[in-house]
């Protein structure tokens, strides 16, 4: 009852264009330097896929508390290039390989990352895709299998020059 509580204050939607400065500072602020997203990259991303960006806004201020985005294709294993190369983008692509899960510090530890997750599955659900991939480091993994996430193995990345671990989870029917 208390999540659904503290849920309510945000409304989930696509990210708009006007909202791209938004996101780069969120992923400035979640991310190392080494790991973020480059500013090119996010905007390119939001302009050629919104749809793929599920966006939770704290209805009290107007502005983004935190995101989770990616990048359709047909490709089945994650590679680094998803983070930089919008041309890999397939609008009717099966799979989302899931490029950041962003939550402002001052809302984290109230469920807006599983909610997030949750939604973008449903959601992705009813476009019929198979099947969610991301990385992560290990400190990740098991807030990961909580989301319904299995674990691969290390991943074929060396983003900021990490260690990452590559995640599925299959997505079925609606």
């Amino acid at each position: 009852m208390e999540k659904n509580k503290t849920l309510k204050k945000f409304e989930f939607r696509n990210i708009r264009q006007e909202e791209a400065e938004q996101a780069v500072a969120i992923e400035q602020t979640c991310f190392p330097p080494n790991e973020a997203c480059s500013e090119k990259s996010m905007k390119e991303r939001i302009a050629a896929a919104p749809e793929l960006f599920l966006v939770a806004v704290d209805k009290e201020t107007g502005r983004i508390a935190g995101f989770l985005n990616g990048i359709a294709t047909d490709e089945s294993a994650f590679r680094d290039e998803f983070f930089t190369d919008i041309g890999l983008y397939n609008p009717n692509g099966k799979n989302v390989m899931l490029v950041g899960l962003d939550v402002l510090p001052a809302y984290r530890k109230q469920g807006l990352g599983r909610e997030l997750v949750s939604r973008y599955m449903q959601r992705e659900r009813k476009k019929c895709r198979q099947m969610l991939v991301l990385t992560c480091l290990d400190s990740k993994i098991k807030m990961y299998e909580k989301f319904g996430f299995q674990d691969r193995g290390i991943a074929n990345s060396a983003w900021g020059g990490e260690e990452w671990h590559e995640m599925s989870c299959t997505l079925g029917t609606v």
